[in-house]
């Protein structure tokens, strides 16, 4: 039987490579945060980390379905804080997707959009999901998703919206993308719940929505964020803070 490799890896030596305490690659999968879930609660350990050659029924935000074809990177992790700011984790994690780019690229290309999106040339690169499964007041457990178009062909309706990777970086794998990526994942848990001052300087310098006017969640100005990841809106003289909603542009 052909071991599964990834990129030419093999799966086995995966959680070695990346430092966490168990990694596993899928041929498909509905879902890579459905199977996160079910890891928790099994009673997998913090790190526990999913890749899916493809999904099937991937998920983003609000209901909304993410493509995810052969040739992207589509992780799920499984995290175990003892407490968490769900906005702040996605703003964090975002970061830690944009830093990621930025190293492959060799320069500051890439962008965050609150939520959750990281772009690059004004276009969604990758996308953050966090779903928290509580025990009382305190997470039992929280799967973080992660989806970034790599190699993956992009659909021409949709090429003046999405970009790979590869499109600025021909000959880039996926597992160059994960072997930096998921070590820096399995320690966004780990840091204190709200964003430090140098997260919040470094989501400004990222912000892509600072300064726009904006439809929804609001009618405002976008303002930058609150170190909870909450999205400042500046409303005619005075600045609302939004933690939920998808962001349209005016």
């Amino acid at each position: 039987m052909a071991r599964v490799t990834l990129d030419g890896v093999p799966a086995s030596s995966l959680a070695r490579r990346w430092g966490v305490p168990h990694a596993a690659v899928f041929h498909t999968l509905t879902s890579c945060l459905d199977v996160v879930h079910e890891f928790g609660h099994r009673g997998a350990p913090h790190g526990t980390t999913l890749i899916a050659e493809e999904q099937t029924a991937g998920r983003g935000r609000d209901g909304r379905t993410w493509r995810s074809p052969v040739g992207g990177v589509w992780l799920g992790m499984l995290l175990r804080p003892g407490h968490v700011e769900l906005g702040a984790l996605s703003v964090r994690a975002g970061l830690v997707v944009a830093d990621v780019v930025d190293e492959l690229l060799g320069a500051p290309a890439a962008r965050v959009k609150w939520p959750n999106d990281v772009l690059l040339a004004d276009r969604k690169l990758a996308g953050v999901l966090c779903e928290t499964r509580w025990q009382g007041d305190l997470p039992e457990w929280l799967a973080l998703g992660v989806g970034v178009n790599v190699c993956n062909e992009i659909p021409v309706e949709f090429a003046q919206r999405a970009v790979a990777l590869h499109e600025f970086a021909p000959g880039i794998r996926r597992v160059d993308v994960l072997d930096r990526l998921v070590p820096a994942l399995a320690a966004v848990a780990t840091a204190r719940p709200t964003l430090t001052e140098a997260e919040c300087g470094a989501f400004a310098e990222r912000d892509w929505l600072r300064g726009r006017e904006l439809r929804g969640p609001v009618a405002g100005r976008a303002s930058g964020l609150k170190p909870d990841g909450a999205l400042l809106v500046t409303i005619g003289g005075d600045t609302l803070a939004v933690r939920e909603g998808h962001v349209e542009l005016a």
